[in-house]
């Protein structure tokens, strides 16, 4: 019973990670309907910026937290103002292509900066874990599982309720109407990226606590792993990207414990795709253009 209850949390902990990451594909695929495959390489960006913050400029850990994030929102808004924006009325294939081809770039400039031997996280917690019972939880775990549900609150509160998030509704219904109403949706754009890249900053600290090793491909597997979650839970849908990342989290922890760790991915896609087929929308998708 004790096994099963840590297995739980453990997934509950990498679910977390997994829905962090899943919101910043779904704010942008909500809006622009664009899968943006370059946004597990913003991870890595986060990193390494991480690494050369602590490591090489000796900055405060709670300076280097704020700076993480900045830098990935300037790269997302960057390269969504660079790579995707003249692409904006082009068929869809090409933007999926342009994403590719900036997921490639970002890791090749890591290898040609940093090389490609892993470097070690600096940052690293000292808490007291948390007992309850017969169950030990790391603080690590713990602040995982509560940031990620408290994001997604706000996120989903802000998407509801601002300003901002209602011309973001706007611009995910149509382009043309939301301008003729006057709402900048370049402006617009610029921010969802912005808000997508910043949970991606964070997802890269609450990540580097888990797995403290850097290299030039960190964000693959998990941008990869957050993308299905997406999907599976309904991409487009802020409470969905959640739900996915937790069952992710769930079976890959339990089917490692229980069945075997080789097959802990083959499981997760096989539960992808029993999903899909009878909700090919996802789990919390409406079968109609979805909304953020």
């Amino acid at each position: 019973m004790i096994l099963l209850l840590n297995q739980l949390i453990n997934g509950l902990h990498v679910g977390a990670i997994y829905a962090l990451i899943a919101l910043g594909y779904t704010m942008v695929y909500g809006i622009v309907r664009l899968i943006n495959f370059a946004h597990g390489d913003i991870l890595m960006v986060g990193a390494y910026a991480a690494v050369v913050m602590i490591t090489m400029l000796n900055l405060p850990v709670p300076l280097v937290i704020v700076l993480v994030i900045l830098t990935c929102v300037v790269f997302g808004v960057l390269i969504e103002r660079i790579a995707y924006k003249p692409l904006r009325n082009s068929p869809r294939i090409s933007s999926l292509i342009t994403a590719i081809g900036v997921s490639m770039l970002l890791q090749n400039l890591a290898l040609l900066i940093f090389t490609p031997t892993p470097k070690p996280y600096p940052i690293s917690l000292k808490l007291p874990a948390l007992n309850i019972g017969p169950l030990m939880i790391g603080s690590t775990t713990t602040i995982t599982i509560l940031t990620s549900a408290v994001l997604m609150i706000l996120l989903q509160a802000f998407v509801s309720k601002s300003r901002a998030g209602k011309s973001m509704r706007a611009v995910s219904e149509d382009f043309n109407a939301a301008q003729l109403m006057g709402i900048n949706v370049n402006n617009t754009i610029s921010l969802t990226f912005a808000i997508g890249c910043a949970l991606a900053g964070i997802g890269s600290l609450l990540y580097g606590l888990a797995y403290p090793s850097v290299s030039p491909s960190l964000g693959a597997l998990p941008g990869l792993k957050a993308f299905i979650a997406a999907v599976l839970g309904g991409i487009g849908i802020i409470p969905g990207a959640m739900l996915g990342g937790m069952i992710m989290g769930l079976a890959e922890s339990l089917t490692k414990a229980y069945i075997s760790s080789q097959l802990s991915d083959a499981v997760v896609y096989g539960i992808l795709i029993v999903v899909l087929l009878f909700k090919p929308s996802g789990l919390l998708g409406r079968g109609t253009r979805e909304k953020v």
